[in-house]
């Protein structure tokens, strides 16, 4: 019942817009949920794969503590395993002006709007971006192992990303059981940041939990890379946005636009080879550079340090966090905009437009 209610729900709702495209994703959850196996019952079978049982009762363990400790919902999602025949589940994309930062927006029926688009049909999305690079815009393809049916759907653990490291495992079921405790319509960035916040609190916690001390070394060391990457691609978008407003002609605009491009893979090789990290970014940055490509990883980061200033200002106390947090995002876009600023420039404290702190 609760199936067929979401779908005939979306499609009533996108009747008048994109069938197609509704449909075809439609068909591609709906086969995905169909191919799901209870991973008690998986658990159970004598000739299981001994390297997935590991796995999979890791998974039992990091969502327990998902609960116990980061107040995430007790649903019935990650309770089952899906074995895909790829190593994504679908594909993001991501599409931008050519003299613009901003990412373009779409809207969706039930979870409003959003600056990407998903896709389980490869030729529909080339057919998509073609359209989209006919009319100007920059456009950028995400692989995307995991997803968050917000809670409408059970979502189940995938093939994609079952043999991740410990802390990347942990991080992601993290991440996504947070946007089925809290999800602002039409906000990407409110969304994502705050995913990625508690991505990163509750994944330092748990390694401490359970003791994994090379895994720490091993995340504290990722945490310090992507803290890096995240500022200069920060830094890089900057500098374009700089650029797109000045009254230079559109072929110095797209010269100069490369310019700075060439000089961000420069900087993100220094990096890499200061902390020895041949893998990450690399090619990310070996391919193309666009402004979809930079607002893609922007989208992600651009408030998560005012939310981990939260988590730490809440003691780590995650119901009072989610609490603060849905709070926020409760008020109009200028308000929330003005208190996350506040956060990230250390004076969320005394500023009345913010919820008040009260530690446990």
């Amino acid at each position: 019942m609760h199936r067929f209610f979401c779908f005939t729900l979306i499609l009533f709702l996108s009747a008048c817009s994109d069938l197609g495209y509704y449909w075809n994703m439609t068909r591609g959850h709906l086969a995905l949920m169909n191919q799901r196996v209870d991973i008690d019952v998986m658990l159970e079978q004598p000739d299981l794969d001994a390297d997935l049982r590991q796995r999979l009762l890791l998974v039992q363990q990091i969502r327990k503590y998902s609960v116990d400790r980061l107040a995430l919902p007790e649903s019935d999602s990650y309770n089952n395993y899906v074995q895909l025949d790829r190593p994504y589940v679908l594909q993001n994309l991501f599409a931008a002006s050519e003299f613009s930062t901003q990412l373009h927006r779409w809207c969706y029926p039930i979870v409003g709007c959003a600056s990407y688009r998903g896709y389980y049909d490869e030729e529909r999305l080339n057919e998509y971006v073609e359209h989209l690079s006919a009319q100007g815009f920059d456009t950028h393809i995400g692989y995307v192992p995991a997803y968050s049916t917000l809670g409408w759907f059970d979502d189940p653990v995938l093939s994609s990303f079952i043999d991740w490291p410990d802390y990347r495992l942990a991080g992601l079921l993290f991440h996504e059981l947070t946007h089925q405790r809290v999800y602002i319509d039409d906000d990407t960035q409110f969304n994502e940041s705050l995913a990625v916040a508690v991505q990163l609190a509750g994944t330092e916690l748990w390694l401490k939990s359970v003791h994994k001390d090379t895994q720490m070394g091993e995340f504290k060391r990722w945490i310090e890379y992507r803290r890096k990457v995240v500022a200069l691609i920060g830094q890089t978008r900057e500098k374009l946005s700089q650029l797109y407003v000045t009254e230079a002609d559109d072929a110095t605009k797209r010269e100069k636009k490369q310019a700075i491009f060439a000089t961000s893979r420069e900087a993100h090789s220094v990096i890499a080879e200061n902390l020895g990290y041949k893998d990450g970014f690399k090619n990310w940055f070996a391919g193309e550079l666009n402004n979809a490509k930079i607002g893609s990883v922007s989208a992600y980061n651009t408030h998560a340090a005012a939310f981990l200033a939260m988590i730490e200002a809440l003691e780590y106390d995650f119901s009072a966090f989610f609490d603060m947090a849905q709070e926020i995002g409760a008020m109009d876009r200028t308000a929330r905009g003005y208190c996350l600023a506040s956060w990230e420039d250390g004076r969320a404290i005394d500023d009345q437009r913010c919820p008040k702190v009260v530690p446990p």
